[in-house]
């Protein structure tokens, strides 16, 4: 019988396709930038956007995740049309990089309904990435490590996630918001960029 256990080395992104390894460093990155500063933007609509509460909060999260999970559905049915892998990484590096750019939108916003349409603009271009990712993820994971490659995704992630939601505590009491959205931008856009390995591996038929 096949030794199934899960090996340390795992743990580590060795022995694992290369398409798969370097998606896992960027998602790691780019969700570990978004843990600075999601547990506490609640705090930054309060302090910068006009008449901020907890009802402003709670609908921003909400007109961004309804925008999400409304239209990813038939988006990747029509990513599923069209033949080949490019037009899934294309779309996955753009929206990726564009994603990355919407916090210095915060910067500049005032209003309740200016935060609204960020959000708004934030799930559609999710709505474009997530599906995209999870396709090329899909078709390169390697044969019989499916449950290992997609538990070490989500081990690396969280724990990333985990210890920049401190980081960004932190930078936001010392630091103020402003440097603490920079920061997000700068570690989101480099989790974007190492997307770009991957584009050798890319099928196109």
């Amino acid at each position: 019988m096949a030794k199934r256990s899960t090996q340390f080395s795992h743990y580590f992104l060795k022995d694992i396709n290369p398409v798969v390894r370097f998606l896992i460093i960027s998602d790691t990155v780019i969700v570990g930038a978004t843990g600075l500063l999601g547990p506490i933007f609640a705090l930054f609509i309060q302090d910068f956007i006009q008449g901020g509460n907890a009802a402003v909060a709670g609908l921003a999260a909400g007109i961004y995740l309804f925008t999400k999970s409304i239209l990813q559905i038939p988006i990747a049915h029509f990513i599923d049309k069209i033949r080949g892998e490019r037009d899934d990484f294309w779309l996955m590096i753009v929206c990726t990089v564009l994603i990355a750019l919407i916090p210095l939108l915060y910067l500049v916003i005032h209003t309740p309904l200016q935060l609204y349409l960020v959000q708004f603009v934030l799930g559609l271009f999710t709505a474009f990435t997530f599906p995209t990712y999870m396709a090329i993820f899909t078709r390169h994971i390697d044969k019989d490590k499916e449950g290992t490659e997609w538990g070490v995704y989500f081990t690396l992630t969280d724990l990333t996630s985990a210890a920049l939601a401190a980081v960004g505590g932190y930078l936001a009491t010392s630091q103020g918001f402003p440097t603490l959205i920079i920061a997000v931008v700068i570690v989101s856009l480099i989790g974007s960029l190492m997307l770009w390995p991957i584009k050798p591996y890319i099928k196109s038929t």
